[in-house]
């Protein structure tokens, strides 16, 4: 018999968020993906003990919600990951800037935006959620519309101007929407 688990580690300020007041988070999200967790709240490390799960897409969606709370969504936000047609990605933002700090906040305040504009404008366009939080951007959103989200936080990491990516956005939503109408 093979023992299935997988170990996740969060940022110890999200450990107390994901196991919630008297643990009703932990339990919530053991009750609804069947799978038992076990967090450590010291070190901010996550076992998932998935070997009696029957449906393999039940650990990967609770592996994307923990890693969804740990990337500073909040666990209502995180649940929508339980949908068939959720998407999570997290982008590293050292990836785009290298190690020195100053660079890392330059991009993350670019994807924020004055006042959090720039975010909010990409989340209302495209019906997604986006978390900025330590080095990482992290995106919740349906399949569909994810790669939109993903190209056009790739082009604010890459200098595109704001007014330029929120017009990609709008003509491939626009595109989507009438593909979506034709049936595509």
């Amino acid at each position: 018999m093979v023992i299935a688990m997988k170990y996740l580690k969060i940022p110890m300020n999200r450990v107390g968020v994901l196991i919630g007041h008297n643990g009703e988070m932990k339990k919530q999200l053991e009750e609804q993906s069947g799978i038992k967790l076990q967090i450590d709240s010291k070190l901010g490390e996550v076992v998932i003990d998935d070997h009696e799960v029957k449906d393999p897409l039940a650990t990967i969606k609770l592996e994307n919600i923990i890693k969804a709370i740990g990337g500073g969504f909040s666990p209502e936000k995180s649940m929508k990951l339980l949908n068939d047609d959720a998407d999570f990605f997290v982008f590293d933002i050292h990836d785009y800037a290298g190690k020195k700090e100053q660079h890392v906040r330059r991009l993350k305040s670019r994807i924020i935006g004055k006042e959090g504009k720039t975010k909010h404008v990409l989340e209302e366009l495209t019906d997604s959620k986006i978390s900025v939080f330590g080095h990482t951007v992290s995106v919740i959103s349906t399949i569909d519309r994810m790669n939109i989200v993903k190209k056009a936080i790739d082009m604010l990491f890459t200098g595109s101007k704001h007014a330029t990516v929120y017009r990609f956005v709008e003509i491939q939503m626009k595109q989507l929407r009438l593909d979506e109408r034709l049936g595509f």
